[in-house]
């Protein structure tokens, strides 16, 4: 599996190349589809580029891109985008348009209250467990472990010498992720690195606008489609234990 994480965070300040409105969301998913992605993950936007849980925003974009990919398309539901736990779900809860599945960080406030909301509602959950949280040990407790769709197990370490070290300790942390599969990507200086390891073990990964700006040579990245090309390349050079060869 290799999911495209199309914009994150991420604004006009950090290069034209970020999609933010529902068509340029939808022309970037189709483009790293069409170079291999089979997921999407989005962060939709208002029109003044604010993220946004409203269902008016989180429908247009998932309307937009679904009329260009076949694949499944996933939204993130960070604490960020609205603080108040009871909010946040709330917000869920008054979707028209239900993406195939969003993002929770097990370590925000309020983590289990949507991640209920969200199956109650047919969505997939991404448990999103953050290196240097209590991410793992809360999610180890959870009575929703065997019900999520997937583990996103996010690197936070963006040193690139250290990122893919973090990797493994906080997949051993993650023990067998209560019986789910586990995806694992890194970000900025981290996301080559643990992308390389995540690769040669077999583990889904991730690559995207969101996690990272250039391509594994350091040239700046011109589209999500050209970071997923490079993303695919890479796995034939490294060993089953992410090593190179």
């Amino acid at each position: 599996m290799m999911q495209v994480c199309l914009n994150g965070s991420r604004s006009a300040a950090d290069g034209a190349m970020i999609p933010l409105s529902p068509q340029a969301l939808a022309e970037s998913a189709a483009e790293a589809v069409a170079a291999g992605a089979t997921d999407v993950h989005v962060h939709p936007r208002t029109p003044c580029g604010r993220e946004s849980l409203s269902p008016r925003v989180v429908a247009a974009t998932l309307e937009a891109v679904r009329a260009r990919v076949s694949v499944p398309v996933g939204v993130t539901t960070g604490a960020w985008e609205e603080p108040d736990p009871d909010a946040r779900v709330a917000r869920i809860r008054s979707w028209t348009v239900l993406p195939d599945h969003a993002s929770v960080n097990w370590h925000e406030p309020g983590a289990e209250e949507v991640a209920a909301a969200l199956i109650e509602r047919g969505v997939g959950v991404e448990a999103g467990i953050w290196s240097g949280t209590e991410g793992a040990a809360r999610f180890a407790r959870s009575p929703l472990g065997g019900r999520v769709l997937r583990v996103l197990a996010e690197v936070t370490d963006t040193d690139p010498g250290t990122a893919e070290r973090t990797a493994r300790e906080l997949l051993g942390s993650l023990g067998d992720a209560s019986g789910r599969p586990v995806l694992v990507h890194g970000e900025d200086g981290g996301a080559w690195p643990v992308l390389r390891l995540a690769r040669g073990l077999g583990l889904a990964t991730r690559v995207g606008l969101e996690d990272v700006l250039v391509l594994p040579d350091g040239e700046r990245a011109l589209s999500n489609a050209q970071l997923v090309t490079a993303a695919l390349a890479v796995g034939a050079d490294t060993g089953g234990d992410g090593t190179r060869r």
